[in-house]
């Protein structure tokens, strides 16, 4: 399994890490108040440990479970220690305001920003940010989307997602982050004005899922 490192300390740091251990995975909690980090890793249990973002974060998986307009600055503040590793951000950039739409312009996401200030060795994805943390808290198998340049890197995201008890459903190289993160504003406006809940996902069905 992977080592992964989580930069955050919210719901879904925490959701995504108590699956990434279950999953055979080590887990490392990353964030600017070291004893919430060190409280998160004891809540998840499972051998996680905790760093301060004073340190460099060590695993080959980096998730970046922090706000959208915090993503590029925490990559720029690692620098040249994200080399190789694989960044997986899972940020949405909701503006559920009468007309809608995201924070970035239309023609880039967070993640395409993020690979442009990352070095040319670390492989950058964007995953989960069609998923809610309520969600995630179930342990459910259920579609999680993501999108990245294919190769070994991309093989070893989809491992990673089931090793979470995921289905891996690959959505295209990196510049379809912007579709993926269109609809993370799509589940959200579901969630609050539509479905009027939190309890659902995002699936892909084939014809012979639907007894076609």
């Amino acid at each position: 399994m992977a080592s992964i490192s989580i930069i955050g300390l919210g719901n879904m740091a925490k959701v995504l890490g108590a699956r990434a251990i279950a999953g055979g995975n080590t887990v490392e909690f990353v964030g600017r108040d070291a004893d919430k980090a060190s409280a998160l890793a004891r809540t998840v249990g499972g051998g996680s440990t905790s760093v301060s973002m004073d340190a460099a974060p060590s695993g080959d998986i980096v998730i970046l479970a922090v706000p959208w307009e915090s993503a590029v600055p925490v990559v720029q503040q690692y620098g040249a220690a994200l080399d190789a590793k694989i960044i997986i951000d899972i940020s949405n950039t909701f503006d559920l305001s009468e007309y809608g739409g995201r924070h970035v312009p239309a023609d880039t996401s967070v993640a395409q920003e993020i690979a442009e200030v990352a070095g040319e060795t670390a492989q950058v994805f964007k995953a989960f940010n069609t998923i809610f943390g309520t969600v995630f808290s179930r342990n459910e198998q259920v579609d999680a989307l993501f999108a990245g340049n294919d190769g070994r890197a991309k093989e070893e995201v989809a491992a990673f997602i089931k090793s979470l008890g995921l289905r891996p459903v690959y959505a295209g190289p990196l510049v379809m982050a912007r579709a993926l993160e269109e609809a993370g504003l799509l589940v959200m406006g579901l969630g609050r004005w539509g479905e009027k809940n939190y309890e659902f996902s995002l699936a892909v069905r084939k014809r012979s899922d639907a007894g076609v």
